[in-house]
């Protein structure tokens, strides 16, 4: 299984989602900026270097804000998304192909991962009770 992490980082009422590089798997869907986690490395210290490597951006790690198990057809991933906050820079797209900030009630415009999907829905219907 892979350790897989990811950022759900705010501006107001806008969180912020990446579109995935044509040639990757699962190539433009949209996700949440993060990836594996490598040797050695805490999740927290891992989604810090992917922030930066990505987005060129510093952020600080908050609580854990949701996980799951998904299986994809060549992979199963134990994805961690975290709440976090920028602390140094706008995010700049360094190697996702387009970066958005959205609404909750925006998420139906967008094609995301299959693993992202429980989480969006959650937001969702957090926005609406809201």
């Amino acid at each position: 299984m892979t350790e897989v992490v990811a950022a759900l980082l705010w501006d107001g009422d806008r969180f912020l989602i990446c579109q995935r590089p044509a040639n990757k798997a699962r190539g433009l869907l949209w996700e949440f900026v993060g990836g594996k986690v490598e040797p050695g490395e805490t999740k927290e210290q891992a989604l810090q270097r992917e922030c930066r490597e990505e987005l060129a951006i510093a952020i600080d790690v908050g609580p854990v804000f949701w996980e799951t198990v998904h299986e994809y057809p060549d992979m199963t991933v134990h994805l961690t998304l975290f709440s976090a906050t920028i602390v140094q820079g706008p995010p700049q797209r360094l190697e996702h192909a387009d970066l958005r900030w959205i609404l909750p009630e925006e998420i139906p415009q967008f094609s995301f991962c299959p693993a992202d999907k429980p989480v969006l829905d959650l937001l969702q219907t957090r926005a609406k009770a809201e």
